[in-house]
């Protein structure tokens, strides 16, 4: 049993974790090499992907997705989808991905004279599964060592664990004040029932007692 409990709250954290990864932003520092649009068909892997424009038909699974194509500062390449999240989820509602395709063109560069920039995106790269994160913001940055300090991730983090302490509070609460004097009860209960039980079986064994001895 106590595997069992230990597998579970395992499967949750990495549930939880794996969720918060995907969904919570994150930055890139890189150089943008070039910027396009691709027709996309999105079948399998559509969770992964996010909708059209808001105002275009959102059912369609054929259509033309904007990318944004950069290098990092090791020289390894990472592909941007950008696209509108809306009103959904995540809820970044981002609704200006043609503005973010246009400030993204304007800071193209090439190896010799690099301007780096710090992509702002959520979710993850997978080539196998043409999984792109989704790009929410780029800005210029002084260098590819620059240090940015993720202090909205921070903010999330710090909230989220308030909202748990504050829940398991609640909950240690309602079990002292409700479920222990339940169990408590039921424990009372319970002895007084095997006390007369142990009391009728002390009378039947007396009883029997005085037949042995008229025997």
């Amino acid at each position: 049993m106590r595997y069992i409990k230990w597998a579970f709250w395992i499967a949750v954290v990495v549930i939880v974790g794996a969720f918060l990864h995907y969904t919570m932003p994150q930055r890139d520092i890189v150089r943008v090499v070039n910027t396009e649009v691709r027709r996309v068909d999105v079948n399998e892997n559509s969770l992964f992907w996010a909708q059209t424009d808001v105002g275009n038909d959102p059912t369609t699974v054929n259509r033309d997705v904007r990318f944004i194509e950069t290098i990092r500062p090791n020289g390894k390449p990472i592909v941007y989808r950008n696209e509108d999240t809306g009103w959904g989820w995540p809820p970044y509602f981002k609704l200006d991905s043609s503005n973010l395709q246009a400030e993204a063109s304007d800071l193209i560069s090439n190896r010799d004279n690099p301007r780096w920039v710090a992509v702002r995106h959520y979710g993850w790269r997978n080539e196998f599964l043409s999984i792109f994160p989704n790009a929410v913001s780029v800005r210029p940055v002084a260098g590819p060592d620059v240090r940015l300090i993720p202090w909205l991730n921070i903010s999330i983090l710090v909230f989220l664990l308030l909202i748990i302490l504050l829940i398991r509070r609640m909950w240690l609460q309602f079990r002292e004040r409700t479920i222990d004097p339940m169990v408590e009860d039921a424990g009372e209960r319970w002895d007084k029932v095997d006390a007369y039980a142990d009391e009728k079986r002390g009378r039947v064994a007396r009883w029997l007692d005085t037949w042995k001895k008229k025997k």
